[in-house]
């Protein structure tokens, strides 16, 4: 019997896992969004029966599928997710679990109480590539792992486009750049490095989009910016969105824009919407780059890079052992053995690794466990949720030690 799916949030993500939902078999039947052309377009896309404007009404039904998606803003992950197990839903929940810790520890009580499934969106650990270097490490190919290095290179228009001008721009109104961009790194760290982290450090914040870096001359919007402002601005949103549009492009990032796709829309979104905004009008206050440092109990270390100011580009990892080295970036898998010297895997994946490729077939390998797991009530098929919810205790700490200018040890996981 296929697995049915409530879908609330019909924006990409969700409409994303509904996708690949949609095409293992699974059955479509409810959807919430409060945006009509949205709600509309994922209605026919899947012959959806229910369809409703407020994701609180389908709550208020009885139970109308096995298992749901909650794709919804981050500010109301943990009350959708509460809810929706207390109905009787397993859930695959969009990362972050929570904007704070207080809310995951809800959502991690809830699903201890209720007994269901959730599976978080760590789409890092779901695809072929960390499979292939997880099998490399059990395997000892540099004997014992000591320490890793790990980069998330944001790329500098997708860090305009989500968090200078879209819906992660304002912490108070979604959560902290580490959380909302990084929290499956850190997921990463321990998926490549288990174990006890005994301190955290962090350091990092705002440096570049600020009101004193705009260009002498440059307007408010970049459509009415002089031309030879515009041009030679990396974060010219006609080069990202209009000119991608020219190139044939109609997915995301354009259809996050406007919606449907089209070049009067767009033109219309950049004319009187935000994604339309010089970056250096100071309507952002999260951090562009951060690095965080763990230190393990056992005397092992791990580090993070995210960069808002990069190239768009696979997320790049080297990890230290005891017999060698290992290096990845998603496609390629390179180790350097001390004694036998070096030896390459090609993965042959997508280099980019960004949601315009599904997150490197990690949005349908997360969504083909989920549905696996759920079909045959076997958790085990899931990544732990223990470790997600460690994952984010150790961005709220790390949050704590970049704004407190200190190191700070990892104590009980009790709010």
């Amino acid at each position: 019997m296929p697995v049915s799916l409530l879908v609330l949030g019909a924006g990409n993500r969700g409409l994303a896992y509904a996708r690949h939902a949609h095409a293992l078999g699974a059955r479509i039947l409810g959807v919430a969004d409060p945006r009509p052309e949205r709600l509309e377009a994922f209605r026919q896309a899947f012959h959806v029966e229910h369809a409703f404007r407020d994701w609180r009404e389908a709550l208020e039904k009885p139970q109308l599928a096995q298992a749901a998606v909650v794709a919804l803003p981050d500010r109301l992950h943990k009350e959708a997710a509460v809810a929706l197990m207390e109905k009787g839903y397993h859930l695959l929940l969009e990362k972050p679990i929570a904007p704070t810790w207080q809310e995951v520890w809800e959502v991690a009580e809830a699903k201890a109480r209720t007994g269901r499934m959730v599976a978080v969106a760590h789409v890092l650990r779901y695809t072929p590539y960390a499979q292939a270097l997880k099998r490399l490490l059990r395997e000892g190919a540099i004997g014992e792992p000591v320490s890793v290095q790990h980069l998330e290179p944001v790329g500098h228009w997708h860090y305009a486009h989500s968090f200078v001008r879209g819906n992660w721009r304002k912490e108070a109104e979604s959560s902290p750049f580490l959380l909302a961009k990084s929290v499956h790194d850190l997921d990463w760290l321990l998926f490549v490095l288990p174990g006890s982290v005994r301190r955290v450090a962090s350091f990092g914040g705002l440096y570049h989009f600020r009101p004193e870096g705009k260009p002498k001359g440059a307007a408010d919007r970049c459509l009415l910016c002089p031309e030879a402002v515009e041009r030679a601005c990396p974060f010219s949103a006609r080069r990202i969105y209009l000119e991608a549009y020219q190139r044939g492009e109609r997915g995301w990032p354009l259809d996050v824009v406007a919606y449907p796709v089209t070049w009067e829309n767009l033109n219309r979104a950049l004319a009187e919407g935000s994604y339309g905004e010089c970056v250096y009008l100071g309507q952002n206050d999260v951090a562009d780059h951060q690095v965080v440092a763990l230190e393990y109990e056992d005397g092992k270390t791990a580090s993070l890079h995210v960069e808002g100011l990069s190239q768009m580009r696979f997320r790049e990892t080297r990890i230290f052992g005891t017999e060698g080295e290992l290096f990845g970036d998603g496609r390629y898998l390179r180790v350097y053995h001390f004694v036998r010297g070096e030896g390459v895997m090609d993965l042959e994946t997508e280099r980019e690794g960004s949601i315009r490729t599904g997150h490197g077939g990690g949005d349908l390998g997360l969504t083909r466990a989920f549905l696996e797991a759920v079909a045959r009530g076997d958790e085990g098929l899931l990544e732990p949720f223990a470790e997600a919810v460690l994952a984010h205790r150790l961005t709220f700490l790390a949050e704590e030690a970049r704004r407190e200018g200190r190191v700070v040890e990892v104590e009980s996981p009790r709010p």
